[in-house]
């Protein structure tokens, strides 16, 4: 009677050893990463470029300022309409901060700017007069002479 307890014994944990041996293998990990994977990640790539989008970097602009709006925040470059907003860091006439109000309409304008996702420009830096005003007519003269 023993020894038929003691193979009943022995049958049941060789049975059972696998069964254990199973739910462990799932746990273990490999330092290979799944093909699955892989594609997902090219797939989520330009996501991350859509949504890193307000940090994207700042677009440089001039050229003549046509209109200053006090009361919608913008200013009309050429045929651009740029928005001043709380992330409009700086407006600089010359080497003085100023205000937007401080625009005189007929000047040279440089800045950067921004471009949203629906389309709209917000500027990030306004100088008016241009920042460096000096260097770039200086250049404009000697190509004006070389001619």
């Amino acid at each position: 009677m023993m020894k038929r307890v003691l193979r009943i014994s022995v049958w049941a944990l060789l049975a059972a050893a696998p069964a254990g041996l199973q739910a462990q293998a799932p746990t273990q990990s490999t330092n290979k990463p799944a093909a699955s994977t892989k594609a997902a990640d090219k797939k989520t790539a330009p996501e991350k470029k859509e949504a890193g989008s307000k940090n994207q970097s700042s677009i440089p602009f001039r050229g003549t300022l046509k209109e200053v709006d006090k009361t919608a925040k913008t200013i009309k470059v050429d045929k651009r309409t740029f928005e001043v907003t709380s992330e409009t860091k700086k407006i600089f006439r010359g080497e003085k901060p100023a205000a937007l109000e401080d625009g005189v309409l007929g000047e040279y304008v440089t800045g950067s700017y921004r471009k949203t996702d629906d389309g709209k420009l917000i500027a990030r830096s306004i100088y008016f007069g241009g920042k460096n005003k000096e260097k770039t007519g200086e250049k404009a003269t000697e190509k004006k002479k070389e001619k």
